[in-house]
């Protein structure tokens, strides 16, 4: 099988893809298509440019991270509970009917 040659692109040339997709709101497969290249290529480059300029970052704050775990773990609880309620609902509706 014939091996593929990995082509280079320029800095100036990943950070211009990557701005029609950021900016442009155009699609992954449209920038490919027009580069050249493959769409998860674009994504990667979008994702590194969005890295770089700090866009990669969550938008929670710290407080709202510490209140979205608190949630998640109250989430979790009552689903257990749930659980447990309906098995010895079961439980009880079998031993007496």
């Amino acid at each position: 099988m014939a091996q593929r040659k990995s082509r280079k692109f320029s800095p100036e040339f990943r950070e211009a893809a990557a701005r029609e997709v950021l900016v442009g709101g155009r699609s992954f497969t449209d920038v490919a298509r027009d580069c050249g290249v493959t769409e998860q290529t674009i994504r990667n480059w979008v994702h590194a440019c969005r890295t770089e300029s700090g866009e990669a970052e969550s938008d929670l704050s710290t407080d709202e991270r510490g209140r979205l775990r608190a949630l998640e773990e109250e989430n979790r609880k009552l689903r257990e509970e749930n659980e447990f309620l309906g098995k010895s609902v079961a439980f009880f509706a079998k031993k007496y009917l």
